[in-house]
């Protein structure tokens, strides 16, 4: 056998995992959400390292105007982050989270699985079923099963489609409270330790500057009651 012969099956193999690349590329980009790692394990062969695939794609793209990033299980492109500044414009912003769905939601995410009387619990004040309506219709938050104790209440937790709107590849990455304490998110009364932006007081005349700097603020969401 040449030299020649014996490196055929390599080519071989290097044109199926091109193939493969590219399908993947071309299924990501079509895609107006991210995919699940799930999805794409279906369409793509057994034979074929789909982890060890994304990672290249993902190696490809690192320097480039798009990035491909994964949310929890789910990969989609995402624009540079040093680009975002460069690509931003500015449109009027009509509804926003009230403060109670910002607090509900940073406890659900810094304490999940969380039942309904533990937020109420940590935030001081009843919880209107407005707020979580709220998370809901956003799919922030979604049904984390059932504690284990009398009444067997309900237990909530983030979605990927939270991580995904706050660019976190994890619910690790969420900043610590140390982190939050020094950019003052953290309200200082005992038993709280949900973020409490503390900002809101000194914003209430003027929400659109309220909207550019709350993080924790979406552009289009619905105010609770």
């Amino acid at each position: 056998m040449t030299e020649a012969s014996a490196d055929f099956p390599d080519l071989l193999a290097d044109e199926e995992w091109r193939r493969w690349l590219r399908f993947v590329e071309a299924v990501l980009f079509a895609s107006a959400e991210p995919v699940d790692e799930a999805l794409l394990r279906q369409r793509v062969p057994e034979t074929v390292d789909l982890t060890k695939l994304l990672v290249e794609l993902s190696e490809a793209y690192a320097e480039r105007g798009v990035n491909l990033v994964r949310h929890g299980t789910r990969w989609s492109f995402r624009t540079a982050p040093d680009l975002g500044a460069m690509l931003r414009s500015d449109k009027p912003v009509q509804r926003k989270l009230s403060r109670a769905a910002v607090e509900t939601l940073s406890i659900i995410a810094y304490h999940q699985p969380v039942t309904r009387a533990e937020v109420e619990e940590i935030r001081g004040v009843a919880l209107s079923r407005g707020t979580l309506d709220t998370l809901l219709e956003a799919s922030w938050i979604k049904p984390r099963g059932r504690r284990d104790t009398p009444g067997r209440p309900l237990q909530w937790g983030t979605t990927e489609a939270f991580l995904d709107h706050f660019g976190l590849a994890d619910i690790k990455e969420l900043p610590g409270l140390e982190d939050l304490k020094a950019m003052g998110l953290l309200e200082k009364r005992v038993g709280l330790t949900s973020i409490a932006m503390q900002q809101d007081d000194l914003l209430e005349d003027d929400p659109e500057e309220q909207a550019e700097q709350l993080d924790f603020l979406p552009d289009e969401s619905i105010t609770d009651d």
